[in-house]
C-alpha cells in the first residue's frame, strides 16, 4: 500500500535511488545480450546472475542474521515467492525472450503487465476501469504494435513474444512485495536484504533443477564477450549481471518502494526502459528503428497514463 504521508526529505534520496535502480536493471538485458551471444543459454544466464548474487549477498546476510534478526510468522513465504516469480520466473522468461528478439523489444513488452493485469482484474470484478485507464491501454497496445514492426510486415517471432509476456505476468509479483518489505513503513516484511539474498538462493535453486532435470537446457560457454567495442572474459558479463543488475539492483529498487511507496516508485521505474535501450545501443549494438523508438515512447507513455490514473488507494492488482 502506498502511503499518502511520505515525508519530502525523503522524496529526494528516494528518486535518486530508484533512478539508480532503474539504470541497473536496465542493462541486465545488454550484459545478458553479450553471454547469449556466444552459446549461452537463458537459463544459464538466469543461474549465473541468481547464483552470483546469492554469493555476493552472502556476508552481509550472515551478518544481518548475527545480529539477531529472526523471522516472524509469515516472513518466509514472501522469500520463496519472491524467488520463484520475480526472480527465477521473471529472469528465464526475459532472457529467453532477448533470445529472439532486441533488448529493447522484449523489455517493452515486458511492461505491458499493467496491461494485461487491467484485463485480468476487470474480468475477474466486473469493475470497468476508467476511461484514462482504457486509454492508456488502448494506446500501449498500438505502441506495441509498433515496436515490433508489424505495419511494415517485419516477421514477428511469437516464442519471443510469448517469452516476453511470461516475463510480464512475472512482473507484476515485484512491487506488491518490494512494498511488503522491512524497509517500508510497517516493516512487517522480511527486510530487503534477507529478501533479496533468499530470493536468489530459492530462485537458483528453482533454475537449476529445471536445468538438471532436462526441462530447459543449461548451456554455458568461455568464449569471451563483447561489450562496448571491447573484448572481455565471459565471466565480466557474468560478475556485471550479478553485481549490478541484481544484487544492487533489487536493493535499491526495495528501498526505494520503502521511500516512495509502490505508485510513485513504478512511475520511476520506467526509467528501466530508457536505461535498457541506451545499454543495447551502446554495449551490444542494438540501434532501434525510429519506428520502434516511436512504439517504445507511446508503451511508457501509455502505462504511466494507466498508473496516473488509478487513484492511489486502489489496490495494485497483482496474479495471484
Amino acid at each position: 500500500m502506498d502511503h499518502a504521508d511520505r515525508r519530502p526529505s525523503r522524496t529526494a534520496p528516494g528518486l535518486a535511488i530508484a533512478l539508480l535502480s532503474g539504470l541497473a536493471f536496465g542493462l541486465a538485458g545488454p550484459f545478458a545480450a553479450s553471454l547469449l551471444a556466444t552459446g549461452w543459454s537463458p537459463p544459464a544466464v538466469a543461474l549465473g546472475r541468481l547464483a552470483g548474487a546469492a554469493v555476493l549477498l552472502a556476508v552481509p546476510l550472515v551478518i544481518v542474521l548475527a545480529r539477531g534478526w529472526r523471522p516472524r510468522a509469515g516472513q518466509l513465504r514472501p522469500v520463496v515467492v519472491y524467488g520463484l516469480v520475480p526472480l527465477a520466473g521473471a529472469q528465464v522468461c526475459y532472457f529467453s525472450a532477448v533470445g529472439h528478439l532486441s533488448v529493447g523489444v522484449a523489455l517493452l513488452i515486458e511492461y505491458t503487465a499493467p496491461v494485461l493485469l487491467l484485463g485480468w482484474t476487470w474480468a475477474r470484478s466486473g469493475t470497468r476501469p476508467r476511461p484514462a485507464t482504457l486509454l492508456g491501454a488502448a494506446a500501449a497496445v498500438a505502441g506495441l504494435v509498433l515496436v515490433l514492426d508489424v505495419g511494415r510486415g517485419a516477421a514477428v517471432d511469437v516464442v519471443g513474444v510469448l517469452w516476453g509476456l511470461g516475463a510480464a505476468v512475472c512482473l507484476a509479483a515485484y512491487f506488491r512485495l518490494s512494498a511488503g518489505a522491512g524497509s517500508g513503513d510497517d516493516g512487517t516484511g522480511p527486510p530487503a536484504l534477507v529478501l533479496t539474498a533468499g530470493g536468489a538462493v530459492v530462485g537458483s535453486a528453482v533454475v537449476a533443477l529445471v536445468g538438471v532435470v532436462g526441462l530447459l537446457p543449461l548451456t554455458a560457454t568461455t568464449t569471451p564477450i563483447v561489450l562496448g567495442g571491447a573484448t572481455v572474459p565471459w565471466w565480466v558479463g557474468v560478475v556485471l549481471v550479478a553485481a549490478l543488475s541484481t544484487a544492487l539492483a533489487y536493493l535499491t529498487g526495495i528501498a526505494a518502494v520503502g521511500r516512495l511507496g509502490s505508485r510513485l516508485a513504478s512511475f520511476v521505474g520506467l526509467s528501466e526502459v530508457l536505461f535498457a535501450v541506451l545499454g543495447a545501443w551502446w554495449l551490444v549494438a542494438q540501434r532501434p528503428t525510429t519506428v520502434q523508438v516511436a512504439g517504445g515512447v507511446l508503451v511508457v507513455g501509455a502505462i504511466a497514463l494507466i498508473r496516473w490514473s488509478e487513484p492511489p488507494g486502489d489496490p495494485v492488482p497483482v496474479a495471484e
